[in-house]
């Protein structure tokens, strides 16, 4: 077999000398994983001492405010920023007007209260969207089966305020309505909450990832049709930077993508044309497929879950909800 200069070739070109050992590994890393860099998604349920498995999505659970509280203690003590919460409402609470999304008393206020006074160095986020609260199961109010806009916007600045009055850091609406951004910063501001900042759920799609999530909150059998008419279409790219910008304009203080893995692109489009905090939700069906196939298997389900952590820094995210974000961070502290 005839010798090949790699010299020749290579011109002392050789890209694995930096991969060679770990430390010049890490010397050399462009992005990195950090326990800053999470925001930890909860589902409460009414009780007490109530820790319901959500059974779609392994080692995830429905918590009572007393054990949500508890939980939220150690991921303070990890150094976890933020959490997020989600309602698993009482169907007999439910409504077509998803009127229990406006009771100061409800779920969520409860949860944030508590929280807040037990874990304050923690960073409260509350979802604005009335999906948890509707019979129908959809983010807005319905005339026959169309969505209101206008009218679905004034009740979720109405959720808004019930929120930050329960001590919400962040308003984060995902409903997808036209204009709630604004109406939502409006009244905050009114209302002495110019202090509490908003994540806009900017560019949110119209996915099938989001099944297990929906199981969680208990709406994948209320559901009445599909999201499509407000969430975006997956085939669209140019259509997420107008929906960003218009959130800004109208006073987003942060924006998010959902959901994350199959939508990087957007991430990477998003941070690279407005340059603001920028965050990415990594949906339960991302979480489901990666536990699943550990727990059978298949793949290494730590390796992955941090592979696809690091994929949405890579891809220019600030930060990231993700269902993981315990066990990430008892990882990343060693403990």
């Amino acid at each position: 077999m005839e010798a090949i200069d790699m010299e020749a070739i290579l011109g002392g070109r050789r890209m694995r000398r930096n991969r060679r050992a770990d430390w010049s590994r890490r010397l050399v890393a462009e992005n990195r994983l950090s326990i800053d860099d999470l925001i930890w998604p909860i589902f409460l349920i009414e009780g007490e001492r109530q820790r319901v498995p959500v059974a779609s999505m392994p080692d995830v659970f429905r918590f009572s405010v007393d054990e949500a509280v508890r939980e939220v203690e150690k991921a303070a003590a990890y150094g976890i920023p933020a959490v997020a919460l989600f309602p698993y409402t009482d169907p007999a609470l439910r409504d077509p007007e998803g009127s229990e999304s406006l009771n100061p008393d409800n779920l969520v206020c409860r949860a944030a209260r508590a929280i807040k006074a037990a874990v304050p160095q923690i960073g409260i986020v509350c979802d604005v969207a009335l999906d948890p609260y509707t019979s129908h199961g959809h983010d807005g109010l319905m005339e026959g089966e169309r969505i209101l806009n206008d009218e679905t916007v004034a009740q979720l600045v109405g959720q808004a305020l019930v929120q930050a009055e329960a001590g919400a850091d962040v308003i984060a609406p995902s409903d997808m309505m036209d204009g709630r951004i604004g109406a939502i910063r409006a009244a905050l501001d009114r209302s002495g909450f110019g202090d509490v900042q908003i994540m806009a759920y900017a560019a949110k799609y119209a996915s099938a990832f989001y099944g297990p999530f929906r199981d969680a909150i208990g709406t994948s059998k209320t559901l009445v049709g599909d999201k499509r008419t407000y969430q975006m279409d997956p085939a669209n790219s140019d259509e997420a930077l107008r929906e960003v910008e218009l959130d800004l304009a109208e006073g987003a203080d942060m924006v998010m993508v959902k959901p994350g893995m199959p939508y990087l692109d957007i991430v990477r489009r998003v941070k690279d044309r407005f340059a603001v905090p920028t965050f990415a939700y990594q949906v339960s069906g991302e979480y489901a497929m990666i536990r699943g196939a550990a727990e059978r298997g298949w793949i290494d389900g730590e390796r992955a879950m941090l592979e696809s952590l690091v994929a949405f820094k890579r891809a220019g995210a600030d930060g990231v909800l993700t269902y993981f974000a315990p066990a990430v961070a008892a990882l990343l502290s060693g403990r």
